[in-house]
C-alpha cells in the first residue's frame, strides 16, 4: 500500500451529442464515487468555447457538487486568472470556503483556457493581462488573507479564509514563479508533457521557504487508461488517442471522416497531437500502479492527479475503481490534506 495521494481532474466531458446537464449530472456522481473510493481531491478546469467540456465556471460547479458530497477536496484546476480580477475570484472562493470549510483549493493558470477570438471578442479581456500574472497572484493571496491592497476593500466573503493557492503550469515559467513564491506547484502533465522533467527539478532545486509553505509541494498529472483485460485497455486507448485527434485537427472545421483520421494518424500534425498523452498508464492494475510508481519517483512528485481516460463515461469510471484498489486507497478514507499543515 502506497502513501502517495491520489487526486482527480474531472473535465466533465459531453460524450457524443447529449446534452451539457448530463455531463455535470455525472460529475457529481464521479465526485461521489471517487469519495467513496478514497481519492483526495478533485479539481476542475475552466475552458470556453469547447463543445466536449462543460467545466466553464469551475466555482459554479464545485458549489453544486460540494453540496453532493461530504469529504472530498474539491477546487479549480485551474482557475484562468487573467480572465478575472483577483478580487472576484477571492470572493467566490471565500465563499466556497465558508460554505465547505476545510474542503476548497485555489489552483491558478496563467493560459487563458480558450481561443484568441473567444478571448478577446466574448470574455473582453486583454490578451496580455498573461503578463500580471505574478502580480495577480500576490494580489490574491492578500485578499484572502484579510490583508487587502486597496484601502478599505476587504474581499467579503474571502478575508482570512487563506484559501491554499496551487500555481499550475506546463513550462518554466510557472515552476519558477511557485519556486519564488513559496507555494505548491501542480504540472499539467497529462496533456503538456514536453517541459515535465526540467520544470519539476528546478521547482524542487530553488524552491522558497514563505509563510505559506516551509518545503516544495508538487503535484504532476497523469493519464489512465485501466481495465480488467490488458488488451482491453490498449484498445480503450487507442480510441482515445484517435478521439483526441480528431477533435484537435477538426476543431472549427466539421467532423471527419475514419478514413482521413487513418491518414492523421502518422502524418507530423496527428503525431504531435498524440504526444500530449505522452503520460498515460495502460493495462491491467498491476502494470498501471507500475507505471505510476515509476512516474512519480521520476520526477519527486508528492501527489498524482489523475485524468481517467475512456472512450465512455462507463470505462472512465471503471478505470478510477480499479485504480483506487490498485493503489490501495481506502474506500470511505480521510480526504487529501493542505500541503502548507504537513
Amino acid at each position: 500500500m502506497t502513501t502517495t495521494p491520489l487526486s482527480l481532474i474531472d473535465f466533465c466531458t459531453v460524450y457524443g451529442d447529449e446534452a451539457p446537464g448530463a455531463s455535470i449530472r455525472r460529475s457529481v456522481a464521479f465526485a461521489q464515487r471517487a469519495e467513496r473510493l478514497g481519492y483526495g481531491r478533485i479539481w476542475y478546469a475552466e475552458h470556453h468555447n469547447m463543445p466536449s467540456i462543460t467545466s466553464s465556471a469551475p466555482a459554479v460547479l464545485i458549489a453544486h457538487i460540494g453540496a453532493h458530497t461530504e469529504r472530498i477536496r474539491l477546487g479549480s484546476g485551474g482557475v484562468m486568472l487573467p480572465n478575472h480580477s483577483p478580487y472576484v475570484i477571492a470572493e467566490q472562493f471565500g465563499m466556497l470556503a465558508e460554505m465547505y470549510p476545510g474542503r476548497i483549493d485555489l489552483g491558478l493558470g496563467r493560459a487563458p483556457g480558450t481561443d484568441m477570438n473567444t478571448l478577446g471578442r466574448a470574455l473582453r479581456r486583454d490578451p496580455n493581462a498573461a503578463d500580471n500574472f505574478p502580480h495577480d497572484v500576490i494580489e490574491l493571496g492578500r485578499y484572502l488573507a484579510g490583508d487587502s491592497p486597496v484601502p478599505g476593500v476587504q474581499a467579503m466573503p474571502g478575508a482570512g479564509t487563506n484559501v491554499p493557492r496551487y500555481i499550475l503550469g506546463s513550462s518554466m515559467f510557472g515552476a519558477t514563479l511557485a519556486a519564488r513564491l513559496g507555494l505548491p506547484y501542480a504540472f499539467a502533465s497529462h496533456f503538456a508533457p514536453t517541459h515535465l522533467k526540467q520544470a519539476t527539478r528546478y521547482y524542487r532545486e530553488n524552491f522558497e521557504p514563505s509563510e505559506e509553505l516551509s518545503e516544495p509541494y508538487l503535484i504532476a498529472a497523469v493519464n489512465v487508461t485501466a481495465s480488467d483485460d490488458e488488451s482491453d485497455a490498449h484498445r480503450q486507448n487507442e480510441l482515445v488517442r484517435r478521439r483526441r485527434l480528431a477533435r484537435m485537427v477538426s476543431r472549427g472545421e466539421g467532423r471527419i471522416t475514419e478514413e482521413q483520421l487513418d491518414q492523421l494518424v502518422d502524418s507530423p500534425q496527428g503525431q504531435q497531437v498524440l504526444d500530449m498523452l505522452r503520460y498515460t498508464a495502460v493495462g491491467t492494475a498491476p502494470q498501471i500502479r507500475e507505471y505510476l510508481e515509476e512516474f512519480r519517483d521520476s520526477v519527486g512528485a508528492d501527489e498524482l492527479m489523475i485524468s481517467a481516460q475512456g472512450p465512455t463515461a462507463k470505462e472512465a469510471d471503471r478505470s478510477v475503481e480499479i485504480l483506487a484498489d490498485a493503489w490501495g486507497l481506502e474506500p470511505n478514507g480521510v480526504a487529501a490534506g493542505d500541503p502548507r499543515e504537513r
